[in-house]
């Protein structure tokens, strides 16, 4: 009997101590477990810095060769520019008429010959705002001159004008871009060779000994000719800002060149 007394308060005794020791390390293990759970959340908690958005400046090229950014001049020249194409100033939606219009024939051809597309503003540029034919005699959307325009395969007598002919006249066009790029490795030069032509522009360069249309000192027209074409690119593409209501076949064919983009 006094056997198993001893064997049960034994028992008793060790089922206690258990208990305390057990009661003991509880809060141990929840501080334990709640230092875990912070160390945890901080390390899941990661900082991300948020990146600001790039200024216009840094947005604006053509045909992706950009500004020099920092340049105050150029600059200046660029806000200027972009201010003379705002709707208030310009006063005319029919630009964006004409772009609906144009562009699906243009940019095909372009891409053919392997010429950047933002070159499909160069018509714009040239005939959108004005049209006619210049004082200098040039006509068509690409305002080719009568010599240049039978260089490159365009009819030009009494009775035929294809420089009036968008098809035949971006051809043509392509072509002279082509072979203005294989002469100045830079589309803003070919852009400016266009405007005032190649033996100009070659001169111009060997004299400055310098190969960059953004720090060249050229005649205003062909000076600004780069920053008009990027502000036509702006107001096409962004026209709500600048105050333009597109028409919804160019908002549509904008939005669809855009989700074509975003898939490849």
């Amino acid at each position: 009997m006094i056997k198993k007394h001893i064997i049960t308060c034994t028992v008793i005794i060790a089922l206690l101590v258990m208990a305390k020791v057990f009661a003991y390390n509880m809060p141990q293990a929840a501080k334990s477990n709640s230092k875990d759970e912070k160390s945890t959340t901080k390390k899941d908690t990661v900082t991300t810095k948020i990146r600001k958005p790039l200024s216009l400046m840094a947005q604006l090229n053509f045909a992706e060769e950009s500004l020099p950014l920092g340049d105050t001049k150029v600059e200046r020249k660029m806000k200027k520019t972009l201010a003379a194409h705002y709707f208030s100033n310009l006063q005319t939606n029919s630009l964006h008429r004409k772009a609906a219009e144009w562009f699906p024939i243009i940019e095909p051809i372009l891409a053919a010959y392997g010429i950047p597309e933002d070159f499909k503003y160069v018509p714009l540029v040239e005939s959108g705002l004005d049209g006619g034919t210049s004082p200098k005699g040039a006509a068509g959307f690409w305002q080719f001159m009568p010599g240049t325009a039978r260089m490159y395969g365009l009819k030009v007598n009494s009775k035929v004008d294809e420089r009036k002919n968008l098809r035949k006249s971006t051809v043509a066009a392509a072509k002279y871009i082509k072979e203005l790029y294989g002469i100045f490795d830079s589309w803003t030069l070919v852009a400016a060779a266009y405007n005032v032509g190649d033996s100009h522009m070659k001169r111009q360069i060997n004299r400055q000994h310098q190969d960059n249309y953004f720090k060249m000192k050229l005649n205003r027209e062909t000076g600004g000719y780069v920053y008009k074409l990027i502000s036509m690119k702006e107001i096409m593409e962004d026209p709500v800002r600048y105050g333009y209501r597109a028409p919804r076949a160019l908002l549509a064919y904008n939005a669809e060149k855009a989700e074509a983009r975003q898939s490849e």
